[in-house]
């Protein structure tokens, strides 16, 4: 099995998503690894790691979220394997819920979420991101 950590979705992840079924809610579970340090692609300097980027994203999502309806359920450290193995382990697991894919989907093209979204992808080395109902 081969794993590759992305920051965004392909074009065709988008249009899958765009045509999900939207009158069930589902929950994002985000599987996330971090830069060591954090880079803007506005060029900014920072002294943050990943970590502290990231964090400043996950603060402010929580507004997002609730706009649209979602919640933050879980948001968690990894601390290692029980079943399985992978070459390189995610260091987050959150879960989001959202009431439709539609809503998630409003959140994402909202401007004000956005500029939150810099602090994501400047921490963010790369997640997998799965969609469940």
């Amino acid at each position: 099995m081969e794993v590759i950590n992305q920051l965004y979705p392909s074009k065709t992840q988008i249009e899958d998503f765009k045509n999900f079924p939207t009158d069930k809610p589902i929950k994002m579970v985000n599987l996330l690894k971090f830069k060591d340090k954090a880079v803007y692609e506005d060029g900014r300097k920072t002294d943050l790691s990943g970590v502290e980027a990231y964090s400043i994203y996950a603060t402010e999502v929580v507004n997002h979220l609730e706009k649209v309806g979602g919640k933050t359920i879980f948001f968690g450290e990894v601390k290692g394997l029980l079943i399985g193995e992978v070459e390189e382990s995610w260091e987050w697991v959150a879960i989001a819920e959202y009431p439709s894919a539609s809503a998630m989907y409003k959140m994402l093209t909202d401007s004000d979420y956005r500029e939150s979204e810099k602090h994501r992808s400047a921490g963010l080395q790369g997640q997998l991101n799965i969609i469940t109902q």
